[in-house]
Formats: structure tokens, C-alpha cells, sequence
């Protein structure tokens, strides 16, 4: 498992220094764009859900790439609960952090690849690059919805590296079809029951034998440290599991939409620890897991909010 970089650790705390930091996160081009009147208007669970996906990526794209803090008043609750561990809570935050990324780093770019929504939740998968020809980080952003507006961050990022042990970087879609937006609606539930299924066996209660029941054949790993297939989840796993036998991994909240599924977890190598804050995202397709991606930061000793990361 990948801990937080030193490198990204010193430049979120910069930023917390000179503008009590958010994270930050992107918009992706396979956002919906309805009105606001739409989701007032209750046309539907799917239209409002299609606004809540089109308010965390227009917040994340505005005050990131743009320095728009006007986004953050229209969007956001000014008592908005902050999971960040360097961010007080707060809109205020948003707006003084969206003000120093802009200026520090007038050409950061937050490439949002997926948005998922269910619930009042949103989940928003990005790679987001400050400065021009690095690899930036890859990060997922959760976001709760109250009234419209946003309510309550989570997010977890880590350092892209140079190279991955499966030849796939972080972002792309290997699965077929290779598309970034999620399946059709009525595959959410069996799709959510499936992967909460098999993440129970596989990673809570560490049983290999899960891979057989519920990995196809066809799997694309996108965790840089795990070689691709079915069988370099079982060697990856089945060696991180000798490494850390009282390994514990708590869910915290899933979220689901068509055939992608997001798992948040507290895992816990060694009791004691303070452990890592990990979002696992998959692709089902035909009723077997096929693609893979996550991210993971260290939960750090002290947090500028008193709300913990989960």
C-alpha cells in the first residue's frame, strides 16, 4: 500500500498555511449540466442527481482552476462539515484556499475523470496537476448534499508515480466499453450488493477464494503497486495479508451508480496505528468485478477540525 508522499504532504500544508486549505478536485467532461430550477422542480431522482454531480464538479473546476469564489456562495453551506485533516471547517475555507491556489498556481488543472452520485452523495475521481507537465495527484473527493448544497467533504489523495507493476496509470478505463460515464441506472443496486459483497470476503474477512467468485477472467488494475489480472490481485493481496495478518478494514460509506461502485474504509495494518484513509473504486460488468482503481493517505496525528477523516 502507497502512503502519502512527503512531497504532497509539504504542499497541502503550504497551502493550509496560507489559506486554512481544502483539497481539491476536478471537473470531468462527462458531467451533466441541468439547472438549478431542474433540481428545485423535482423532476426526478435522476435529474437530481445529475445536479448534484454538475454542482461538486463546477465547484471543484471554479475555485481550483478559476479562483471563483462566487461558486462557493452559490453552492456551498457556510457550516460546511470539513473531513480534510489540514482544512477548518467552513465555506470561508473554500473560498481562501480556491484564492491562493489561483494565484500560486495560476495554471492547476483538476481533470475529473468519473462523477458518480447516489443518495445525497457524490463521488468525484480526479487527477489534479498544479503546475504544467508533472503527474499531479490522484484524488477522490466525496461530497454530502443538504438542500442542494454541499454539506460535507471527504477526500483522500495520493502522488501519482513515474510508473505502475501493471503498465495501466491511475485514470484510464481498460474494461470494455472504455468509457468514463457510469452504466445505466437499474444496474445500481445488484452492481452496490455485488461489490459490498465481495469486498466483505475479500478484504474485511481476507478470503482469497473471493477473487474466483467475484473477479472476472478479463480485470484491469489501476493500483500502481499491483500487477494486472486475476492473478496479481492474488498475489498482491494474498502478500500484503502475510505483511499484516491483524490487518482490520472498516467501510465507511459506499456509493454506487450503474456499474461503479466506491468503497470508503478505514484500513488498519497493525492495531494501534492511526492507519489510511483508502476509496476503492469498481467496474462489474456482467456480474463480475473487472477494473480497479484507488487511492491512499496516512491519517495524520492531528487534524486542524475535530471530525476525523471518516
Amino acid at each position: 500500500m502507497t502512503p502519502t508522499t512527503p512531497a504532497r504532504r509539504a504542499l497541502v500544508a503550504a497551502l493550509a498555511a496560507a489559506a486554512l486549505a481544502v483539497p481539491v478536485a476536478a471537473t470531468p467532461a462527462t458531467a451533466a449540466t441541468p439547472s438549478a430550477a431542474a433540481h428545485h422542480a423535482g423532476y426526478g431522482e435522476q435529474a437530481r442527481l445529475a445536479y448534484q454531480k454538475y454542482v461538486a464538479a463546477r465547484v471543484l473546476k471554479g475555485v481550483f482552476e478559476q479562483g471563483d469564489t462566487d461558486v462557493v456562495d452559490r453552492y456551498v453551506r457556510p457550516d460546511c462539515i470539513q473531513h480534510n485533516p489540514l482544512a477548518p471547517d467552513g465555506a470561508e475555507t473554500l473560498k481562501n484556499l480556491g484564492k491562493a491556489v489561483h494565484q500560486q498556481f495560476p495554471d492547476a488543472e483538476y481533470d475529473i475523470r468519473r462523477v458518480i452520485s447516489e443518495g445525497d452523495l457524490v463521488l468525484v475521481h480526479s487527477n489534479v496537476v498544479m503546475t504544467p507537465d508533472t503527474r499531479g495527484q490522484a484524488v477522490f473527493d466525496i461530497f454530502r448534499f443538504q438542500g442542494g448544497k454541499i454539506a460535507e467533504h471527504w477526500d483522500v489523495g495520493q502522488s501519482v508515480p513515474e510508473g505502475s507493476a501493471n503498465g495501466n496509470d491511475m485514470f484510464s478505463t481498460e474494461s470494455w466499453p472504455r468509457t468514463e460515464r457510469p452504466g445505466a441506472p437499474w444496474l445500481t443496486a445488484y452492481n452496490e450488493k455485488l461489490v459490498t459483497k465481495a469486498f466483505d470476503q475479500l478484504l474485511v474477512r481476507k478470503d482469497l477464494t473471493a477473487v474466483d467468485r467475484y473477479w472476472g477472467s478479463e480485470y484491469h488494475q489501476h493500483n500502481p503497486n499491483i500487477a494486472d489480472g486475476v492473478a496479481g490481485v492474488k498475489a498482491g493481496l494474498g502478500g500484503y495479508f502475510e505483511a499484516f495478518p491483524q490487518l482490520k478494514v472498516t467501510p465507511k460509506r459506499v456509493i454506487a451508480e450503474g456499474d461503479l461502485v466506491a468503497v470508503h474504509s478505514h484500513y488498519v495494518n497493525v492495531p494501534g496505528e492511526r492507519g489510511q484513509a483508502v476509496v476503492d473504486l469498481f467496474r462489474v460488468r456482467g456480474g463480475k468485478i473487472v477494473e480497479h482503481w484507488d487511492v491512499l493517505q496516512d491519517v495524520p496525528a492531528t487534524s486542524a477540525n475535530d471530525n476525523g477523516m471518516f
